[in-house]
């Protein structure tokens, strides 16, 4: 995949748990776990607006481009 998602790195840097975030954003734990685990097709950009608003951080802190012939 050449999409990494950091959103567990950027989560264990601001000190706050999966559960937390999914509150604060009003999204389902669930739905954040596939997020954080790649597993995701896509990702909304308001939803993407407020993880970065509850986390204090880019949009570039989550999601980052890896070639993957690299």
């Amino acid at each position: 995949m050449a999409i990494i998602v950091n959103l567990d790195v950027v989560l264990a840097q601001n000190k706050m748990r999966l559960n937390t975030l999914a509150e604060k954003v009003n999204i389902t734990a669930q739905n954040l776990s596939v997020l954080k685990t790649g597993k995701a097709k896509a990702i909304r950009f308001d939803t993407l607006e407020k993880i970065c608003r509850a986390l204090n951080c880019q949009p570039g802190d989550i999601l980052v481009y890896q070639d993957d012939e690299e």
